[in-house]
């Protein structure tokens, strides 16, 4: 007969079993999913400090236990909860660690079928992972061997540790969202909505409970509003064609009511002209209520009488549309993140979103071709900044530069610009921006460009780099083996560009 094992006991129980805290593990992408080796390698430096057999990285659900990472000789990656160490460790008050010297005289532990058979454990300390204020697993050391005590500053490494396992979860889950979510985005149609007529783009964010609407210029001179002052959702649905506009009552609805992403075209009543409309609730209150939406507006008038020339397009664009939705919607996302107000949010977006705008413009001009790094620079810096710069030094020839180097080189300007103005060389009345290139072999040939501001306001390095920095790091992705380098020099900052170049 099957030996039976005890029930947990009350207090553990119902930690365990909490709400709260199974709704919190539930909702995470990645717990019965195979070990993942950034775990293990953290269970491995937990067992070398602590100089133990075995190290886990644990799950803890209602029934099971599962090991996302492992150190030590274990064949196997679940065990269940009744027996689980660990589901002691979340019972724990606050996020103290949990130590047994020795299982043998430790009463909740010492028939245990952990204790009793192999791995024989004598010795366990245990601190738990939190995710969203929640206990839901627990980074934890095993041992055949007890111990007589145990130095308080080994726990707090592991304390520490467990912390850089709750923010690994929460990255990888992440991670693993946003992967789906471009899965599913690429199978509907939002290549057409960001393509067609890619330079026109009108971003709004609706405050359902007020009714406002923060949006940028080009959305208000797209639905024939004023230019300034206060806009209210009705107005912008007055603006529709009478003969759509239950076409896009019944799409917000669906959006509100039902979570679905906001898809529509519709005419404006004033110019007869088609836009095509995507928006997502960003954010609900607790009852599941719509609070904040966010989209944008594209004018694809010209694309519905010339669609033949659209589809013949969209099969030169299609890798490089998936690249700039990405990128916009990580940029909104982000700036949403640190500015939660719908006004300071379209205030930190806009000039960005126009940034991708004005380089979508250029290269739609020439079929997707590319764009000259004059052009580039000019969209920055103003048109006349090799005749009669404004504070401004610029050396180099003009090159043309591929799609993707020409979005990401320009998202960095602007953003060095708008610093430079904010913080930097151009927040003086004295300083100078001196902006430098030249075409090398590294071995490759490439393009190597230097931002370097003079005269400015002492510079101090961030102790955590705001999104602007991440941008400017981060803008070049796309571009294999390309190189960014942000350097907060005292005397002013320094941006080191490398791009490849095709032969």
């Amino acid at each position: 007969m099957k030996e039976l094992v005890p029930p947990l006991p009350d207090g553990v129980w119902e930690a365990v079993s909490d709400p709260a805290r199974l709704k919190a593990l539930g909702a995470l992408n990645l717990v019965s999913s195979d070990a993942d080796r950034d775990f293990e390698r953290l269970s491995r430096v937990a067992g070398q400090i602590f100089k133990t057999e075995y190290g886990l990285v644990t799950l803890v659900g209602e029934d099971r236990q599962w090991f996302r990472g492992c150190f030590g000789p274990i064949d196997f990656n679940s065990t269940e909860t009744r027996i689980s160490f660990c589901a002691h460790t979340i019972a724990l008050p606050g996020e103290e660690p949990l130590v047994v010297l020795d299982t043998h005289k430790d009463d909740r532990f010492k028939d245990n079928p952990l204790v009793t058979d192999w791995p024989f454990v004598r010795f366990y300390a245990g601190a738990p992972i939190v995710l969203n204020g929640q206990k839901i697993g627990s980074l934890c050391v095993l041992s055949a061997k007890p111990r007589d005590a145990v130095d308080p500053e080994l726990l707090s490494q592991l304390a520490d540790l467990a912390s850089v396992a709750s923010a690994l979860l929460a990255l990888k889950d992440e991670a693993l969202v946003r992967a789906r979510t471009a899965a599913a985005l690429q199978r509907e149609e939002w290549r057409h909505a960001l393509t067609l007529e890619a330079g026109k783009v009108g971003s709004w964010v609706w405050d359902i409970r007020s009714g406002e609407v923060a949006c940028n210029d080009m959305f208000r001179r797209m639905y024939g509003l004023p230019e300034t002052g206060t806009i209210h959702a009705e107005q912008i649905l007055q603006s529709v064609h009478q003969a759509d506009r239950a076409k896009v009552d019944n799409g917000l609805l669906a959006s509100l009511t039902d979570g679905v992403d906001y898809s529509a075209e519709a005419r404006v009543g004033t110019s007869n002209r088609w836009l095509s409309m995507r928006g997502r609730v960003y954010q609900r209150d607790a009852e599941g209520k719509a609070l904040i939406m966010m989209g944008a507006s594209i004018d694809v008038s010209e694309s519905k009488q010339t669609a033949e020339h659209t589809r013949l397009l969209l099969r030169e664009l299609n890798h490089r549309v998936k690249n700039t939705l990405a990128m916009i919607q990580s940029v909104a996302r982000q700036t949403v993140r640190q500015n939660p107000d719908p006004k300071a949010f379209i205030d930190a977006f806009s000039g960005r979103l126009r940034t991708i705008s004005d380089a979508h413009v250029l290269l739609a001009d020439r079929d997707w071709s590319g764009v000259h790094l004059y052009e580039v620079l000019a969209s920055q810096l103003g048109p006349n900044f090799m005749i009669k710069p404004d504070r401004a030094e610029v050396r180099g020839d003009d090159i043309a530069l591929p799609p993707d180097h020409a979005l990401g080189l320009g998202l960095i300007l602007h953003e060095l610009t708008t610093n430079a103005h904010r913080y930097g060389a151009w927040s003086t009345q004295h300083g100078i921006v001196r902006i430098e290139w030249d075409v090398r072999n590294k071995p490759e040939r490439g393009l190597a460009l230097r931002w370097q501001e003079v005269g400015g306001p002492m510079v101090k390095a961030p102790g955590e780099y705001g999104l602007g920095a991440k941008l400017i790091e981060r803008s070049l992705a796309k571009v294999l083996d390309s190189e960014v380098k942000l350097n907060f020099d005292p005397a002013g900052v320094v941006t080191d560009v490398w791009m490849p170049l095709p032969a």
